[in-house]
């Protein structure tokens, strides 16, 4: 199936160029809701629509640097305090500066104050909400969001699920929350040196998962699976693309199973796309996710794949008719399901030409750049009246 087009992009943005647009999000390290701005400011800058993002604090510098490479301009707006007045107000300002004329914010942080501060300068204002529910523990943050939401153009959920709690947590009604899937940019220039860089010659088998080392990504399920695989098939590997506190952990872990060599954490790596071409199945093991930019990757990829049925997950993959779908939190599940994989090259092959096509029907950017240009336009216009 053809990919979309750069100028499908384009047609995305009639209307919009020379619109200037903010994007805040409260962080700037390597996570699914900072590689989705980042994904979102670029297309948009190319199709003649330019950003500026706001950052509270400079920590990593990662977002910076993508959003930089891409011509969009990055200003750090400091938050000293939890609830802070003034840094609405600095906000406010930096909006007029940069004659800005529509927000969008990136998670509850900046959904609050990116609410307040388009308020103060007389701007339409755009939020997305990614991930989790880590909003909903509090009173005070329902509420918070709530007060945004209220105040806000046009209110987005990543998937279908985060969407139903959103309405469920917030008592909204159903049409104030719009799905819009994240998308990603279709691999070029992939090579598969990762083989060579961990040493497995072509009998090896490799399975590669992409995501952070946080409990909540199941890299230990994944461990455990690999553990009960190994007998069953001796050549086999696994490789963990992303940083993060469980590193010593797993190694640890994989160590006391006696696989300690079959476990390759490669850290962060922005060759995804080289890393896949390598693999022989992708493997999303999350306890929790929205909409993980990883999957679709792998599934533009044409990788088999098996993953935990959370979020938007299931959907996307069909209901298993586009990868093998497992229980979250499940070692066995997840093991039963890579050696089906291993086993049935034909089966692995079919549903990784599933997963492609549905990928390039559904997912690609420049889809999720049109339903957010969509978005854009109608809050513009409403602002107009």
């Amino acid at each position: 199936m053809k990919i979309a087009p750069f100028g499908f992009v384009l047609g995305g943005l009639r209307g919009l160029t020379g619109v200037r647009i903010a994007h805040l999000i409260e962080t700037d390290g390597p996570g699914g809701a900072e590689r989705m701005l980042s994904l979102l400011a670029a297309e948009l800058q190319r199709g003649g629509c330019p950003g500026v993002a706001f950052l509270p604090t400079r920590r990593e510098g990662w977002l910076e640097a993508e959003l930089a490479s891409a011509g969009v301009t990055v200003e750090y707006v400091p938050l000293h305090r939890p609830f802070s007045p003034r840094f609405a107000r600095e906000l406010a300002a930096a909006f007029r500066r940069h004659r800005v004329a529509l927000a969008h914010s990136h998670e509850f942080t900046m959904a609050f104050y990116g609410a307040w501060a388009a308020r103060l300068a007389g701007i339409p204002h755009v939020i997305t909400m990614h991930g989790s529910r880590y909003y909903a523990a509090r009173w005070r943050r329902r509420l918070a969001l709530r007060a945004a939401i209220a105040g806000t153009r046009g209110v987005v959920a990543v998937s279908h699920a985060l969407a139903a709690s959103l309405r469920s947590d917030l008592w909204l009604p159903h049409h104030r929350i719009t799905v819009v899937p994240n998308g990603v940019r279709s691999p070029n220039g992939v090579t598969t040196e990762l083989r060579a860089e961990l040493g497995l010659g072509p009998a090896d088998r490799l399975v590669l998962a992409v995501g952070n080392l946080y409990p909540v990504k199941g890299h230990r399920d994944l461990v455990s699976a690999l553990a009960q695989l190994v007998p069953r098939h001796p050549t086999l590997h696994a490789a963990i693309a992303g940083r993060g506190e469980l590193e010593m952990a797993l190694r640890e872990e994989a160590a006391t199973r006696g696989i300690g060599g079959r476990l390759h954490l490669l850290g962060l790596r922005g060759d995804v796309g080289s890393l896949l071409a390598a693999a022989d199945v992708f493997v999303l093991p999350s306890r929790s996710e929205g909409l993980p930019l990883a999957l679709l990757e792998a599934m533009f990829a044409g990788r088999p794949i098996v993953a935990t049925r959370v979020g938007e997950v299931p959907t996307v993959l069909a209901d298993g008719a586009a990868g093998l779908l497992v229980d979250p939190g499940s070692p066995d599940q997840l093991a039963a399901a890579i050696d089906r994989l291993l086993g049935d090259p034909a089966l692995a092959q079919t549903l990784g030409s599933r997963a492609q096509e549905r990928a390039n029907a559904e997912f690609h950017v420049s889809r999720m750049v049109e339903r957010y240009a969509s978005l854009y336009r109608d809050a513009l216009d409403r602002a107009a009246q």
